[in-house]
């Protein structure tokens, strides 16, 4: 089956349910494709919320390895006119640095969605997490950085 051969339903709850049930079975050399079609559903909302939901668990199986890369940038390419999905390989691309021990900057990691820097305070990269204990943007993002420093002393 290729990407359109998902059916339309009139009910965007179901529709949201095939969608991700498609993208997480979908073949790497299909995966863009399916992604792009999703994107063109009449629900632009429910579409870039089930594309989103696919980039992050795509992304949480990916970043520590090789292959994390060439997916990334392919997803970019796929989600060009999207901005806010755009970003969201660029953030998990952030995380990976920091966890990996990759080079990063602080100031990326202070200019990052607060989904990144949550995710980031729970970490285990005692740099990132004192920087966030310190200059995260939400009281919520300070407080996760220092009970993770706290549980890591």
């Amino acid at each position: 089956m290729n990407a359109h051969d998902i059916p339309w339903h009139p009910d965007e709850h179901v529709r949201c349910a095939a969608h991700l049930d498609r993208l997480r079975h979908v073949a790497e050399p299909h995966e863009a494709a399916l992604v792009d079609h999703v994107l063109t559903d009449p629900d632009g909302i429910m579409a870039r919320s089930a594309v989103l939901r696919h980039l992050d668990r795509r992304a949480a199986d990916l970043h520590p390895g090789p292959a994390y890369e060439e997916w990334a940038r392919t997803m970019t390419e796929a989600t060009a006119d999207h901005p806010f999905l755009v970003r969201r390989p660029q953030e998990w691309s952030l995380f990976r640095a920091v966890t990996l021990g990759l080079p990063w900057r602080p100031d990326d990691l202070l200019a990052s969605s607060d989904w990144l820097q949550l995710k980031t305070a729970a970490g285990t990269n005692t740099e990132a997490v004192e920087i966030l204990a310190e200059r995260g943007r939400t009281k919520r993002i300070r407080n996760t950085a220092r009970v993770a420093l706290a549980h890591g002393s």
